[in-house]
């Protein structure tokens, strides 16, 4: 499966700027579907967040998806890759 892999980086209002990936089918093109993607992931989060636009996500490359991934991003529709300052 090739999978789009987009940017993203969002201020904490801790003063921390989290960084992480929002790993989705290549096919999907539809920028508001994957900026949903980021808000559930925030959601999740016990700490505020400012709000997740175009500016904060952006489209990186595509690439394979690994095996591990495949499963969670045909079952959920995307995934996440948390890099930085995301606990």
């Amino acid at each position: 499966m090739k999978i789009a892999v987009w940017d993203t980086y969002v201020n904490r209002k801790d003063g921390f700027l989290m960084h992480f990936d929002i790993l989705v089918p290549d096919n999907i093109k539809e920028e508001n579907q994957i900026l949903g993607y980021g808000k559930k992931y925030l959601d999740t989060k016990p700490f505020d967040t400012s709000n997740l636009t175009s500016d904060e996500c952006r489209f990186c490359h595509i690439e394979k998806a690994p095996p591990e991934l495949v499963h969670l991003i045909e079952t959920q529709g995307y995934a996440i890759i948390e890099m930085e300052n995301c606990l």
